[in-house]
């Protein structure tokens, strides 16, 4: 994800699958980063989240357990419009992209175009 680091990705991955509240022992358990990683290490990498506010977090005993505050499909619309933004033309860049999408990213556009206009 977008302006988040390596092992920042890899918590917000055991997140999202998790889909429930998880303590820090939890997910240092569920990363799968190839390295052995601390207890101390993840614990700061997740208060750092909760910092960024790509977390929230509650106290629950003498542990908090933390959860993502926007869904991975979220996270990366915010990505998406982030680069347009950054682009310097966000029209050019949308329309480079919808001239080289493939026949499936077209169809999903297409469909979720026809969605957003029809809640108007």
């Amino acid at each position: 994800m977008r302006g988040l680091g390596e092992l920042e990705a890899a918590v917000m991955d055991v997140l999202w699958h998790a889909g429930e509240p998880l303590r820090v022992r939890q997910v240092l358990e569920r990363l799968d980063t190839g390295k052995s990683l601390a207890y101390t290490t993840v614990m700061t990498v997740m208060d750092n989240l909760h910092r960024k506010n790509w977390l929230t977090r509650e106290l629950d005993g003498k542990a908090y357990l933390y959860e993502a505050t926007v869904s991975r499909a979220e996270a990366a619309a915010n990505a998406v419009r982030e680069i347009l933004s950054a682009s310097g033309d966000p029209q050019a860049a949308l329309l480079h992209f919808a001239r080289t999408a493939s026949e499936e990213e077209s169809d999903l556009l297409r469909k979720a175009l026809r969605r957003k206009g029809s809640r108007k």
